[in-house]
Order: structure tokens, then C-alpha cells, then sequence
């Protein structure tokens, strides 16, 4: 079979009130489709249900033989990783040399970075070359180097496959469709995403007009109604004869001249009720595009202090025969610093130094990983959902203003990985904070929340200190870098440069 279609597809996760997808219908055949949509919406359960992974609460899914969903997570390998290790077929050694896959990797899984991870995921899914594939954000934790491995190895992938991400540039590359995914619909449309969401905008620019064209038709209308009422009142009461002295025949005569003209007047006033519903039918226009309030503001506040901190030279080491030197590090209160590098070059680990020197009040820090494992974030949705009523509020306001949907996240047991990051940047950004340290913050958020954020940290007055392969975002809120290098050619040491930053362009 060379595509799946879903028909009428319902689903609901159990003790949430409201489904999730009511009537989802469409299908796509060989070749990548993007699967766009704000965090929450649903991404990552329709490529479970594509994959089999759920079923569905009704409706059918017919799909291929075969089929592989390559989680968004990358907490444990996959369980094939360690027979893709020992594979001695050409495409096993053809996928590890393409996606630099060593032989050690699942022994020492815990030191990789996540950017190994998802390296591993992917050749690994690519290897079992199922006739569908389905893969959630497959460019989360990579570098410029990394990322273009990965395109490339998708690009030869043959088959039906799935694609959630929010890097535009490789839903553009890679995709033939991209299906837009909201509460309110799906739609799917032609080309990657820069074209399918330019197509779509416009007819949701049209439909939108139609819906105010409707509206003021249905205003004017109800206006004419009100008048004709009111004129029938007239005429009614012109038609009585009470209070009419018997003997004054002129008013007789006037009150049965109206009884004989009025019958027209009352026909058009009810052809209005008919008039008035099928413009406001008209007026119920479904919009595919979610249309959200959306933006944050982050209320940062300098540090007294002449410095943030102050981390004295040394070492660190990156595990078996690699390390990472660096000079004195010192962060004043007003720096923006982006800390930039490749995968595995110890950005992760330095941050994780800097954190236990730090001696900031603990409630004026901002910290968010680069990586939040499923049960982590179960317990702080857990924790969110027991606090006091107005913080509750406060956070679920926070989340909405970036594009989640607060009620769906409350009844949820697990947030997604970009949901779980808006719960905890609302949750801990409320006492104006000194410093924010985030680990890959564009990691796993959707477009709108990422321009959101980048909106709000660029407004902030606090020290920022930001870890990122998004060159964009940094150039848009960081003023110098601390770019970690290879020494030696065997990239075994690493040592930290510090630059200016390039401004956005």
C-alpha cells in the first residue's frame, strides 16, 4: 500500500472531557508530508495513530504493512539501535557513516548529547526502512553539520513519511504537502512550508472577509427587523378600536382602512427571520488557521551585583579521552551571551558547572535543560496543576499567550516536550529574575511560541545566557559568544573563544 488515509478518525485520551480529533479525514501517499501545528494541537498523537501506536475512539486508518514512529524524546535508544550497531549490510554501514554512528554509542548512551541521540534514532528508523515513517522533530539538538547529515539521509528515504518539525528551511527542502493542524480543522496543502502556508493564509484571509461580510449583513438586517417591528406596532395598534368613541365614524372608518392594508407589512417582517439566519449561516465560516492572542513579557531585573558570577579557569571532562578548557568566565548583570559549539562539545556540561557555582538567590534564576524526560514532565505538569488558584491562573494565561491551549494541557497526563518548557518559563519567571539560562530553548517549541519568546527575552533586562544551533535566535538577542572549538584536528580537546555576535541581518 503506498499511502494512509485516515477516515472520520475520532480520538480522546482517557478522563479528558473533550476529544482531541473529531472527523479527522485525509491522505497522503509516497514522499515527505509536514505535519504543522502549535504545541498541544495534537502533532505527535497523529503520528502515533498513523503508526498504530493508538487506535483510534472511531473511524478507520488504513495503512501500510509496515510502519515506524521515531519518538521526539530521546531518552532511551531505540531497541533495534543495537542490532542497526551490528548490522553488516551495506545499508547499516552506508546509515553509520552518513550519520557518523560509532560502535560505542549505545554502551556509553547516557554520556551522548541529544544531538547524537536523534542521530542514532534516525539511522537507526532509516536502517528498518518501513514503507511509512513517521519522525517528531528530528532536527531538535543538532548543529549546522549535524542537521545537514540528517537532511540528507531523510531525503533518501522512499517511502510514506510523516515529518512534525518547526524548522521551516527542511520542511521546505524535504516536504510535497504539508498538513496544518488545528482545533478547529486540518488542511492539507501543496508544497513545503513557506508555499503551503501562504496558500492557506489566503484562503483564511478570504474566508475571514466573507465571515465579516456576513456579520455586517447580519447587523444591518436585524436593524431593519427592529424598525419594521416597530412600524407593525403602529399599524397594530391603528387597526384597534378600543378607546374609539362609537359615534366618531372617522375613526372607524381609518381603524378598517388599516385592517385591509396591513397583511404585506407583517409578510416581509417575517421574511427577514428567514433572511437574518441564512446570512448568519453564511457568517459561520471555519478558519483553519488558529488565530491566537498571543505575546509575553518577561519582567527581568538587573542584579545589584558587579557580577553574575565568576567561574575561575579550568577543565572539564567531555568523557572517555575528550575535555573542555576554558579561561576565567566571567558574566556581568547586563550581558547577553550566546554559548555556541558542536554537538558534544560540552555546552551542556559547562552550563551544568556554571549552575552549582552559582551564588544568586535561587528564586532569581532562571534555568530551563535542554531536555526534560517523560516523567519529569509529568511531575511538574502534577505540580503546576496544585497550585494555588491565582498562580494556576497566572501560568495557564503565560501558556496560552504562547499558543498552547491551557484547558487541554490541564487535563493532559503528560505535556508534550514544548509544552512542558512554557509551563516551566511561566511558573519561574514570575520574581523577576537576574539571569535566564536556557539549554536549546527553540527545541520543541512551535514557530508562533518561539517569535514570542524571542519577543520577550529581547525585552528583558536581566543577563541572558543562551545555548542555541539557532543562529537567527541568538543574533536577534545575544551581543557576544562564547563559541567552543576544536584544538586539535582528532577534535579530543576543546576550548572556549569569545567573540562579538553578528547582528541580525
Amino acid at each position: 500500500m503506498s499511502s494512509i488515509q485516515f477516515h472520520q478518525v475520532a480520538f480522546a485520551y482517557t478522563g479528558a472531557p473533550d476529544g482531541l480529533f473529531s472527523e479527522l479525514s485525509f491522505g497522503v501517499s509516497e514522499g515527505w508530508t509536514g505535519i504543522i501545528g502549535a504545541n498541544g494541537f495534537g502533532k505527535t498523537t497523529l503520528l502515533r495513530l498513523a503508526c498504530g501506536e493508538l487506535e483510534p475512539r472511531g473511524g478507520t486508518i488504513a495503512r501500510p504493512a509496515t510502519s515506524l514512529y521515531c519518538p521526539q524524546r530521546t531518552d532511551e535508544p531505540m531497541e533495534p539501535f543495537e542490532a542497526f550497531l551490528d548490522a553488516v549490510d551495506g545499508d547499516a554501514y552506508r546509515l553509520r557513516g552518513r550519520l557518523g554512528i560509532e560502535d560505542d554509542w549505545l554502551a556509553r548512551w547516557s554520556t551522548l548529547s541529544h544531538g547524537e541521540r536523534k542521530r542514532a534514532q534516525i539511522a537507526t528508523c532509516l536502517w528498518l526502512n518501513p514503507e511509512l515513517l513517521a519522525v517528531d522533530e528530528p532536527t531538535n539538538h543538532l548543529d549546522t553539520q549535524a542537521r545537514s547529515m540528517v537532511e540528507r539521509a531523510l531525503r533518501s528515504y522512499r517511502g510514506i513519511g510523516l515529518l512534525v518539525s518547526h524548522d521551516r528551511a527542511l520542511l521546505d527542502g524535504l516536504c510535497r504537502h504539508c498538513l496544518f493542524v488545528s482545533p478547529q480543522a486540518v488542511a492539507l496543502r501543496s508544497g513545503g512550508y513557506t508555499t503551503a502556508y501562504a496558500a492557506l493564509a489566503e484562503e483564511d484571509r478570504a474566508a475571514g472577509e466573507r465571515r465579516s461580510k456576513a456579520l455586517a449583513d447580519a447587523r444591518r438586517l436585524e436593524r431593519e427587523r427592529s424598525v419594521r417591528r416597530d412600524h407593525l406596532k403602529l399599524a397594530e395598534k391603528a387597526k384597534s378600536l378600543r378607546g374609539v368613541n362609537p359615534r366618531d365614524h372617522d375613526a372607524k372608518a381609518k381603524a378598517y382602512a388599516a385592517r385591509g392594508s396591513g397583511g404585506g407589512a407583517g409578510k416581509r417582517f417575517r421574511q427577514l427571520d428567514g433572511r437574518i439566519e441564512h446570512v448568519k449561516e453564511k457568517a459561520n465560516v471555519k478558519r483553519t488557521l488558529t488565530q491566537f492572542s498571543m505575546g509575553v513579557a518577561i519582567q527581568g531585573a538587573r542584579s545589584p551585583r558587579n557580577a553574575l558570577f565568576r567561574i575561575e579557569a579550568g577543565t572539564l571532562p567531555l568523557g572517555e579521552h575528550r575535555t573542555l578548557t576554558f579561561e576565567d568566565l566571567v558574566m556581568l548583570p547586563q550581558d547577553r551571551v550566546a554559548l555556541a559549539g558542536p554537538n558534544g562539545s560540552g555546552k551542556s556540561t559547562l552550563i551544568r558547572h556554571i549552575l552549582r557555582q552559582l551564588d544568586l538567590p535561587q528564586d532569581r534564576v532562571v534555568y530551563i535543560a535542554q531536555e526534560i524526560d517523560a516523567e519529569a514532565s509529568a511531575a511538574i505538569l502534577e505540580r503546576v496543576q496544585q497550585s494555588p488558584k491565582e498562580m494556576l491562573g497566572r501560568i495557564m494565561t503565560w501558556v496560552s499567550r504562547l499558543g498552547s491551549d491551557p484547558r487541554g494541557l490541564l487535563e493532559s497526563r503528560l505535556p508534550s516536550p514544548g509544552e512542558v518548557r512554557k509551563l516551566l518559563l511561566a511558573e519561574r519567571i514570575a520574581h523577576e529574575p537576574h539571569l535566564i539560562i536556557l539549554d536549546e530553548p527553540t527545541n520543541h517549541m512551535d514557530l508562533p511560541s518561539i517569535e514570542c519568546l524571542e519577543s520577550a527575552l529581547r525585552d528583558c533586562s536581566c543577563g541572558l545566557l543562551l545555548v542555541s544551533h539557532d543562529q537567527r535566535f541568538l543574533r536577534a538577542l545575544t551581543t557576544f559568544s562564547w563559541s567552543i572549538e576544536p584544538v586539535d584536528s582528532q577534535e579530543t580537546t576543546y576550548e572556549i573563544v569569545m567573540r562579538s555576535m553578528e547582528p541580525a541581518g
